[in-house]
């Protein structure tokens, strides 16, 4: 992935929730605004599917850890 604003690429292992936004919302902006050709089309559409699964797993997992730090804080205060 390019990041626009410093003009590097980004590996998977470094991707962050706000990257992957970024990239959605280029992809968005890429199909409304028609500058993407029909052989980029579904590279495209692939890779938002990826974009979609990575920041909803990234959501779930904090889901999860909020969710814990919250158990464990009220075990704490019934001590």
């Amino acid at each position: 992935m390019i990041n626009s604003d410093i003009g590097m690429e980004i590996s998977e292992e470094n991707l962050t929730y706000t990257d992957a936004i970024r990239e959605l919302e280029l992809i968005l902006q890429e199909l409304e605004d028609a500058t993407i050709n029909v052989d980029e089309l579904s590279q495209k559409v692939k890779r938002a599917g990826e974009l979609l699964v990575f920041c909803k797993n990234k959501l779930t997992s904090t889901e999860h850890e909020v969710n814990n730090l919250l158990k464990n804080f009220d075990k704490d205060q019934k001590s």
